[in-house]
């Protein structure tokens, strides 16, 4: 069952042009092409990237914090209660009352010693400032060191301004070894990123619409890699970078209560979105893929409409963020 589902999966007419097969795509005479098997790298780099975020965060962010003002909170922690610690866990947080009683009778304690137990334990599940800090500027080194390599990597090349150049001689584009450690690191971040969901600060307002786009974004350099769309794959990566280290320096700034360096940062950020995501993103890059590859094939295949709909799928995300960050610009003007 397992080698048929393969077969299927690996169908030409679900990944290139018709009339091409796999065997068009074995190196030859210079040209490198993606393979599919290379995207298994991408979960041991994963882990060396949390290697090195742990030892950034540590030896980096944390005297970072120190230099701004941050402190580091130490929280006490409960007593070992093996049931209240099952009741906290599997039953409530925020027990009633009349719980609390009914526990204090379990643990022949008093009810205040209950009600102090589950505001400790309450109190270990928010992160610290601290805490919050290192993540953000774990974010801001990646994105910030993505967006520097990336231009470097794409400024010389000439889909960077005619994008119509993305898909001259698609699919046989050779793969340079730019693109090809651009795409893993990326890849190998947004899985580092679903590994630590577990434990990473959880955004209330859009914690979903996150894990979303983790698995949109990994779905997308993934199938884009197999399809052989390396060029616009690139230029859609780099768009999304530039604006994110823009809101994490923001919120490191929040955190160390550098408010008018926050606000500065936190506008920057908003331009620069609005200029890449709902400008450039939607008329440039998904104008480019949804319309200029009827020019150099008559038959769309099937890849074309999983990555344009995986395309489409972020730009939804991009407008309900756009709207998030409108929310927070009307607050921030009204309060001037």
């Amino acid at each position: 069952i397992f080698k048929t589902l393969n077969s299927w999966f690996w169908w030409e007419n679900i990944w290139m042009p018709i009339n091409c097969t796999w065997d068009n795509f074995v190196d030859r005479d210079g040209l490198v092409f993606p393979k599919a098997h290379e995207l298994y790298a991408t979960i041991p780099y994963a882990f060396v990237l949390l290697i090195i975020r742990f030892f950034m965060e540590r030896y980096v962010a944390i005297p970072l914090a120190k230099a701004l003002g941050i402190k580091n909170v130490r929280r006490v922690k409960p007593q070992p209660n093996p049931v209240l610690e099952s009741y906290f866990r599997e039953c409530s947080k925020h027990p009633s009352q009349s719980e609390i009683q009914g526990l204090a009778k379990k643990c022949n304690c008093t009810v205040h010693l209950v009600e102090k137990w589950f505001r400790r334990r309450r109190n270990l599940e928010i992160p610290t400032v601290l805490r919050k800090f290192q993540e953000a500027f774990w974010r801001f080194s990646f994105y910030l060191t993505t967006s520097i390599v990336g231009f470097l990597f794409l400024y010389d090349k000439p889909w960077f301004y005619d994008i119509w150049q993305t898909w001259v001689g698609y699919p046989f584009q050779s793969v340079l070894p730019s693109q090809y450690w651009y795409y893993m690191a990326e890849i190998s971040f947004y899985w580092s990123l679903l590994f630590t969901l577990g434990i990473d600060n959880k955004r209330k307002a859009d914690f979903m619409a996150h894990v979303v786009h983790h698995f949109a974004a990994i779905g997308l350099m993934s199938g884009s890699w197999c399809a052989n769309y390396v060029r616009v794959g690139t230029l859609v990566m780099f768009v999304h970078d530039t604006a994110d280290f823009w809101l994490e320096a923001a919120k490191m700034f929040n955190y160390a209560h550098w408010e008018k360096t926050c606000n500065v940062l936190f506008i920057i950020f908003s331009i620069v979105f609005f200029i890449t995501r709902i400008i450039l993103f939607p008329f440039w890059i998904l104008r480019s893929t949804l319309y200029q590859p009827t020019y150099y094939s008559t038959t769309p295949v099937i890849a074309y409409f999983l990555f344009n709909g995986q395309l489409l799928i972020l730009q939804g995300l991009h407008l309900y963020w756009g709207y998030l960050i409108v929310k927070i610009l009307r607050k921030f003007i009204s309060a001037q």
